[in-house]
């Protein structure tokens, strides 16, 4: 659990240093997917699911689309 913790936390701190304009090499980017299919404790073929979508190169939205603010519509 402490060896977990400490991955995260130099992760993280990893992240914080990198610059948004620099992308992911592919091996950086499967150990990151690695890691979080751990965190979720995924096996088999959910794992393989999760690693697919998250290696994948395509931008997926995140959490629900907000409708514009301004008038409603009529």
């Amino acid at each position: 659990m402490m060896a977990r913790l400490t991955v995260a936390a130099a992760l993280a701190a990893a992240l914080l240093h990198v610059t948004p304009t620099l992308a992911a090499t592919p091996q950086e980017k499967l150990d990151t997917c690695n890691f979080g299919a751990d965190e979720k404790k995924l096996t088999g073929a959910a794992r393989k699911s999760f690693i697919a979508k998250c290696t994948a190169d395509r931008d997926s939205p995140r959490g629900k689309q907000m409708a514009p603010k301004g008038k409603p519509a009529q």
